[in-house]
């Protein structure tokens, strides 16, 4: 009897980890894709290579859910950012579109 009173927790605490793991890759993903977007803005004086560079470096079935936003101040020194964020859907057992937004930032020093 307390194996099937048991059975849904450990499900629940596997499903729960799985999305864990999923959420940590995908935070992993963007922070690399964000940085390498910025390392471009730095170098570059279009924010759309920046764009590109960003989009290039995440998955390609990640790259139509990313929304990319990039501040280029046209004075050496100052700070290039580029945040992106993707809407992170959770899978089954969760209701179909139960979701949130996770989002990451980098920044580099306008070279030129």
């Amino acid at each position: 009897m307390e194996l099937f009173l048991v059975i849904p927790l450990v499900v629940l605490v596997l499903v729960a980890g799985t999305q864990v793991v999923a959420v940590a890759r995908s935070r992993l993903e963007l922070t690399a894709a964000a940085r390498d977007g910025a390392r471009v803005a730095a170098t570059s004086p279009d924010p759309r290579r920046a764009v590109e560079a960003t989009l290039a470096a995440l998955p390609p079935e990640v790259r139509p859910r990313a929304r990319v936003s990039v501040t280029r101040p046209s004075v050496p020194g100052r700070l290039a950012r580029v945040v992106v964020t993707v809407r992170h859907h959770l899978g089954s057992p969760f209701p179909p579109g139960m979701g949130f937004d996770i989002s990451a930032e980098a920044s580099m020093a306008v070279e030129r």
